[in-house]
């Protein structure tokens, strides 16, 4: 989790994440009627900022709105009624899609941020970055040779259902690299089922290159205890809202003489 962080958010850190939290994926409702989310991977570094990594395999028509709602939502849960605003944190969203989002453009790495129109930042408090893997699957990835960290990610993040343990290519021998192989190949065997006869998605007419037992896979391996990190969190059910109980409406005649 702390590797893939670094490599995919990189220069745009103040500062290298050494260590992480990883908290309730379910995003807290203050009463009954908010919306209630729950991503894929959520979490908090030792300087208090906090990350939510969610895996998509499909891109559908209200996408790009709920990527903007659930960078708002992390950003907003951070601090209750009452609180200060200037103890809200940097938010950084990461969405690895199955699909292309951003057709026409060339680019598979997006860094979403609120600008002018000159380009100028209102406050550097993170933002949201899209990772187009359909796109790196049939350009970069399709080369044995990786040339950042981040291109190593996204090229197990495609392939790594379908390597061969014994047999690992060149830009898999990294400790980051066999550590979350070595996740994968302690999955369940029901989860391994017709990995002999595995083929790269983008080869078989798939619309996503990521399939459901591979989300699964990744969310795993995202989420997996590491330094200063806290596991278990993914079972405990969300807080309940609080009801909000209108008073009842005073009668008119309340109080007069009959």
């Amino acid at each position: 989790m702390i590797h893939f962080l670094n490599a995919a958010l990189g220069g745009d850190l103040p500062a290298p994440i050494v260590a992480v939290e990883i908290l309730n994926p379910y995003n807290e409702r203050e009463f009954l009627d908010d919306k209630l989310s729950i991503v894929d991977v959520k979490a908090r570094d030792t300087q208090g900022r906090v990350f939510q990594v969610e895996i998509q395999l499909l891109v559908l028509p209200d996408l790009p709105a709920r990527i903007l709602y659930g960078w708002a939502n992390l950003y907003r849960s951070q601090i209750k009624s009452g609180q200060d605003y200037g103890e809200l944190r940097p938010a950084y969203s990461i969405w690895l899609l199955g699909e292309t989002l951003r057709r026409g453009l060339p680019e598979y790495v997006h860094h979403l941020r609120m600008r002018d129109e000159q380009g100028r930042g209102l406050i550097d408090h993170g933002g949201i970055w899209l990772l187009e893997l359909g796109k790196f699957a049939v350009g970069p990835g399709q080369s044995g040779q990786v040339d950042t960290e981040i291109e190593r990610w996204l090229k197990f993040f495609t392939e790594g259902e379908c390597l061969d343990d014994d047999a690992l290519p060149e830009w898999m021998q990294t400790a980051e690299m066999q550590q979350a192989m070595n996740r994968t190949a302690q999955a369940p065997l029901e989860g391994r089922a017709g990995r002999w006869r595995c083929r790269p998605r983008r080869a078989r007419g798939s619309r996503s290159v990521i399939t459901i037992r591979r989300k699964r896979h990744l969310r795993a391996e995202l989420s997996a205890p590491t330094t200063g990190s806290r596991a278990g969190c993914r079972a405990k059910p969300p807080p309940a809202p609080r009801r909000v109980v209108p008073a009842p409406a005073r009668s008119p005649f309340a109080g007069r003489p009959g």
